[in-house]
């Protein structure tokens, strides 16, 4: 029985390294609260990137995991050097530990989003601070207290 040949085991280790990489600066930066909404890292679904509180939240949710991720994309590649098996062996390992990666990510980014949701978000204003809305001259009052989390008061049913 002969390892798997360097020409496949060392771009798929690449591929894991670079996801790796990505996971962990994800999770590290997120933990941090460092990530911003403009960054290409992080969880970015519409509840997230509502507002900065609300990205902030999702991707502290989202570090753990995400770091999780890292984890096993980092030790699959390794394994995928290392590892005497053949080269059915290697790939399969490889896309067990790429499939493993994604699909810690993609919970990562479910979390986030639920997190990201939980936080209530003002509605925009139609008008300046100063007419109000359309020109009804409530300034700060009226319609300006409404969040969009309630339904029943943007409504105007509460």
């Amino acid at each position: 029985m002969s390892a798997a040949p360097l020409f496949i085991s060392i771009p798929l280790a690449l591929l894991l390294i670079v996801l790796a990489a990505a996971a962990g600066m994800m999770a590290a930066r997120g933990r941090a609260g460092s990530l911003q909404r403009t960054d290409r890292l992080g969880v970015h679904t519409p509840a997230a990137i509502a507002s900065d509180e609300a990205f902030s939240l999702a991707n502290k949710v989202a570090a753990p995991v995400s770091g999780g991720a890292a984890v096993v994309a980092g030790v699959v590649a390794v394994l995928v050097v290392v590892l005497p098996v053949p080269t059915a062996a290697t790939i399969v390992i490889a896309l067990v530990g790429l499939a493993g990666s994604l699909a810690l990510l993609m919970a990562a980014g479910v979390l986030g989003d639920r997190a990201a949701r939980q936080v209530p978000i003002p509605a925009r204003r139609p008008g300046s601070a100063e007419t109000g809305c359309s020109g009804c001259a409530c300034g700060g009052g009226g319609c300006a207290g409404i969040l969009r989390t309630n339904p029943a008061a943007a409504a105007g049913s509460a």
